[in-house]
């Protein structure tokens, strides 16, 4: 696949239904997962000393009024769900607790995670069949969650679907069939972000994404980093 190659489709639906919402998706070839990388760890590390600087005297309600976390607080509260990522920040940077050892590809994305908190799933791309479709649901549609549970989506949600099926979703997260496994040489990252928050933040949590699997896999390449956004009505 080349870079002007397109595996990434954005709906009309979700254009109309996320004024000012955007999206992204960031292929890379090549890579590796190791349970560790110690080039990985040290960024790590840094992270959390940069973190743990940058929010020092914030309390649960200032992390809470960022403007990122406010804005996916606002969508999520309409399916009286939590934003995760905040709470995760909360964790580092309140509670002194650690980032959890992952597989290196998943602990490069999560990283990114925490520190532009941007929503983000990681795919198996060798998995994935045909296109991949940003859409809103309609409540109907099912599928099965990394843990291995059917869940059915919630009406007017955000969520990307191969010709196979769903495989991720801003309430329900990722799924289990194109998740990333230690085999994963081929990888999909795919961002949401509701509206607030812009594409040019997307692409850059696309950019810090791809440094971090860089660290862990100098020789991969990028065949496709996109970020979309649905117009202001």
């Amino acid at each position: 696949m080349s870079q002007s190659e397109s595996l990434f489709v954005v709906s009309e639906a979700w254009r109309s239904a996320f004024s000012g919402a955007a999206a992204g998706v960031l292929v890379m070839r090549g890579v590796t997962n190791p349970e560790r990388h110690d080039g990985l760890e040290l960024r790590k590390q840094e992270l959390v000393a940069r973190l743990r600087n940058r929010y020092a005297g914030f309390d649960r309600e200032a992390l809470a009024a960022l403007p990122v976390i406010r804005a996916y607080s606002t969508y999520t509260r309409r399916f009286k769900k939590t934003y995760h990522v905040a709470l995760q920040l909360e964790s580092l940077v309140l509670k002194g607790k650690p980032i959890p050892g992952i597989a290196a590809l998943v602990e490069a994305m999560f990283m990114s995670e925490l520190e532009d908190l941007l929503l983000t799933a990681g795919h198996d791309l060798d998995t994935l069949a045909g296109v991949v479709t940003l859409n809103v649901s309609s409540g109907s549609e099912r599928y099965t969650l990394l843990r291995g549970e059917e869940q059915q989506l919630k009406a007017g949600d955000m969520y990307m679907a191969d010709e196979m099926g769903v495989i991720s979703s801003v309430i329900y997260g990722p799924d289990q069939r194109t998740q990333i496994t230690p085999a994963t040489r081929n990888v999909l990252f795919a961002v949401y972000a509701p509206p607030g928050i812009g594409e040019q933040a997307v692409r850059e949590h696309l950019d810090r994404i791809e440094a971090n699997v860089r660290c862990i896999a100098p020789d991969s390449i990028v065949t496709l980093s996109e970020a979309v956004t649905a117009s202001v009505l």
